[in-house]
């Protein structure tokens, strides 16, 4: 695919940014008339990765930039100083994305400070909430007898002109997918070793502690040729906050861990060959009742729907299944598409790590087709 250039809209400065774009709402957004994310592609170094990856997503690196700039509104200095505290935690435990961050500051014509930025949104507070869904199901559940896996995406729709899918072949590792925002390396995807995983905040738990962010483990996750190796990175690194993985491989293991600061929690299927989850602790450590009071009240609903449509074709399931099952609007309208006023789904994705493929819906898969992005 093209990757297609988007006209640029003007706003204030901000964070030592002058001109940048803002964020766009849905009716200025000129991809909402093409329905689909654009893809970026980039390969060589993590440097070349990076400065690739700016060049050709500068528009949306900068709106998010303004975004996380101003929620709440801190001074240029504020943000400095809190960016820099992370380098050091960066330089330690993944260096080679740190370099990756540096080309991506030069493509896109940004500073280093504010290419950090990007990735440690939600250590500054300034992560919009969400409401996912996810789910894997393993080959005995597929009418291919392949992994499927993926979720839906819920936030507010502001965040859909920040998105984008990347694409990236790194030199001596896997490539990989990526459903992401504006300079973010790490977010929902595959890689072409077959590993794929999905995420869901979570509420309540332990304490959330300066650590690495989301968005850079979740990519050295994808730099894994199996569950249990992502697994172990999650034993291994200090995490900064709590976040629930859905996860499978190329050998056909699926596995849910709900990743805290505590150390993480492995949910297996337990022979029933599928995994599903939303917004609130499964496991037995952390599934209490203050946990669930703290958690979104439709969690629990859209987490047993979800594994009642996929034990309903269950041995059968084929990606225009899943493509129902996620447009599915059982307690509309915080169902699995969700449609609430304070947040959307604004991305609906279908992993096929067998066949180096994952489908993706721009907003409500109810409303909108599913573009195939391969590798």
């Amino acid at each position: 695919m093209e990757v297609r250039q988007y006209r640029h809209i003007s706003r204030r400065q901000v964070f030592g940014l002058a001109g940048s774009a803002a964020v766009l709402d849905a009716a200025e957004d000129p991809r909402s008339a093409l329905a689909e994310y654009p893809i970026y592609k980039a390969r060589g170094t993590h440097r070349e990765l990076g400065g690739q990856h700016g060049e050709q997503a500068s528009r949306q690196i900068k709106a998010h930039i303004e975004m996380l700039g101003g929620k709440p509104r801190r001074s240029e200095e504020q943000l400095r100083q809190r960016v820099s505290r992370f380098q050091p935690i960066f330089e330690r435990y993944c260096p080679h994305l740190l370099e990756e961050m540096r080309g991506l500051a030069e493509g896109a014509g940004v500073t280093l400070e504010q290419a950090m930025l990007c990735n440690i949104r939600g250590e500054l507070g300034s992560a919009p909430a969400a409401g996912c869904t996810s789910y894997a199901i393993g080959p005995n559940g597929t009418a291919r007898r392949k992994v499927i896996a993926g979720q839906n995406a819920d936030l507010g729709s502001s965040m859909i002109s920040l998105a984008y899918v990347l694409h990236l072949q790194p030199k001596n590792k896997p490539e990989v997918l990526i459903w992401t925002f504006g300079g973010m390396l790490g977010y929902h995807g595959m890689n072409s070793a077959g590993v794929a995983h999905f995420s869901n905040a979570l509420s309540g738990g332990p304490r959330s502690r300066f650590g690495l962010p989301e968005y850079l483990y979740e990519r050295l996750m994808l730099e894994c040729s199996s569950t249990e190796q992502v697994i172990d990175i999650l034993r291994k690194l200090p995490l900064a906050s709590n976040e629930n993985f859905m996860i499978c491989d190329g050998q056909g293991n699926i596995a849910d861990v709900e990743a805290t600061t505590a150390g993480p929690e492995i949910l297996r299927d337990e022979g029933t060959g599928y995994l599903a989850h939303t917004n609130h602790f499964l496991s037995e450590r952390y599934a209490t009742a203050d946990n669930l009071k703290l958690s979104l009240g439709d969690s629990a609903g859209r987490q047993k729907r979800m594994d009642a449509l996929i034990k309903s074709r269950y041995g059968s399931i084929e990606v225009e299944d899943l493509k129902r099952f996620l447009s599915d609007h059982d307690g509309h309208p915080t169902s699995i598409c969700r449609h609430s006023s304070d947040m959307q789904t604004v991305a609906s994705m279908i992993s096929e790590p067998a066949r180096r493929c994952m489908h993706v819906a721009l907003g409500n898969p109810c409303r909108q087709r599913y573009v195939t992005y391969s590798m």
